[in-house]
């Protein structure tokens, strides 16, 4: 399965765009649509170096909630757990309640447990609790945009 329009539509949006390095609220330095391998301070790119290294990522990611996840999905919910796994890296997927008991076929469950993820360097983020309140609407086939 591959990311739809609509899964890439909320990791642009909460991700945003720049085109020269910075550090996110983890510290890491990132560039692009949240692109962090390689990424050194004082980096830049162009919009099109950004959207091949998003496309790039994706793939990876992808790859991740497909050997991970054990039971089916939608489209909705395999683009809702790309974009959690994009912010929050393949071992906080594997290592989760959250898909524990997806994989017990709990997917009622998954909205609140990736709601739980709201934190960046030990605090609680306005924004990732908005993005993940939006990753939990996408996973409920829901409109997020408005989030």
């Amino acid at each position: 399965m591959r990311i739809s329009e609509e899964g890439k539509a909320l990791i642009k949006k909460f991700e945003g765009c720049e085109l020269e390095s910075y550090r996110c609220s983890a510290d890491v330095a990132t560039i692009g649509y949240g692109h962090t391998k390689d990424v050194s301070d004082g980096d830049t790119c162009t919009q099109e170096e950004a959207d091949q290294m998003l496309a790039e990522d994706l793939e990876e990611f992808e790859d991740y909630v497909d050997k991970l996840v054990t039971v089916d999905l939608d489209q909705n919910q395999f683009d809702a757990l790309v974009a959690w796994t994009f912010n929050l890296g393949p071992t906080n997927l594997k290592s989760s309640t959250m898909l524990k008991v997806l994989n017990e076929g709990k997917h009622e469950n998954v909205p609140g447990e990736m709601r739980r993820w709201n934190k960046a360097g030990g605090e609680t983020l306005e924004g990732l609790i908005r993005r993940r309140e939006a990753e939990g609407l996408l996973w409920d086939n829901k409109l997020w945009h408005e989030v």
